[in-house]
């Protein structure tokens, strides 16, 4: 499936109601959550639910990711092992603060699929953290499958010790240095949710300001926010402009049974090739 990181929207892993619903939700990714919207006594029954939702994968319109437990949670091999299956586009681990974390969670990815012959699955790393936001240049470009990041504002707020407001001056840096990162590393960023559903003109201002920054979408937590978001991060002129580079001189590279290339100086594989040919089909569409 060809991906794009416009809108990513997190769905109850232990609400069976919920899952079911967003088989109908057009989001760019449907994520299943085990983490912060679970609490501790229904994770059993969130994996087993995300489990065997994920059997009826061909339902569901949205690429398909699951959130896991933090690194430091412990639970991560126990999320892996249930929802590791066919059906599954990729992960999302939140709070990542160092590479070293990344390195222990592909070692059991690895394992997992090649035991269940699984294709490749992606990583979307989610920035969390003082460390993080300073590491986040390392964990974008830690290998092939991270293929975005996402920035988590509350949890860094707290982190940091600075209290939550529509346009806080705490977030500022962080928000702004992440999808810099990301860019280096050759990947894109998600930027952080939009807390309140009544203000939708603060929603617009915010996609806009995110947009701004160099984020390619932002995390939802109403389906009602996918409309707005997919209106105001369309892809741009400079945006499409480098999609149709990357086709075509991907396409000239394979030709000639080569596989990652560079396009103006930036190395490129099948994953950029696969974002830049969904961006070109969003457009003609």
């Amino acid at each position: 499936m060809t991906q794009l990181f416009r809108s990513l929207i997190f769905v109850p892993g232990n609400n069976l109601r919920f899952l079911e619903k967003a088989k109908r939700i057009q989001a760019d990714i449907v994520c299943f959550d085990l983490e912060d919207s679970v609490p501790d006594d229904e994770k059993v029954k969130a994996r087993k639910l995300i489990k065997s939702a994920l059997k009826s994968r061909k339902l569901y319109s949205s690429s398909i990711y699951v959130r896991t437990n933090s690194p430091l949670s412990g639970k991560i091999p126990s999320d892996l092992k249930e929802v590791i299956q066919n059906g599954i586009d990729g992960i999302i681990i939140p709070k990542v603060n160092n590479v070293k974390e990344l390195k222990k969670i592909e070692k059991i990815i690895s394992v997992l699929e090649k035991s269940k012959k699984l294709k490749p699955i992606q990583i979307i790393p989610s920035i969390e953290s003082a460390e993080g936001v300073v590491n986040t240049y390392s964990i974008a470009s830690f290998g092939k499958r991270v293929s975005a990041v996402v920035f988590g504002v509350f949890d860094l707020l707290n982190d940091i010790g600075v209290e939550y407001t529509k346009e806080s001056e705490g977030e500022k840096y962080s928000r702004g240095k992440i999808p810099v990162d990301a860019h280096a590393a050759g990947i894109v960023a998600i930027d952080a949710i939009w807390q309140d559903l009544k203000d939708s003109k603060g929603f617009q201002k915010d996609c806009k300001f995110g947009k701004s920054l160099g984020y390619s979408g932002k995390s939802v937590i109403h389906p009602d926010q996918i409309d707005t978001v997919h209106k105001l991060f369309y892809p741009n002129k400079n945006e499409i402009s480098w999609a149709q580079k990357v086709c075509k001189i991907y396409s000239e590279s394979t030709k000639k049974g080569k596989g990652a290339t560079t396009v103006d100086g930036k190395m490129i594989d099948e994953v950029h090739f696969k974002q830049a040919k969904a961006l070109l089909e969003l457009v003609e569409s």
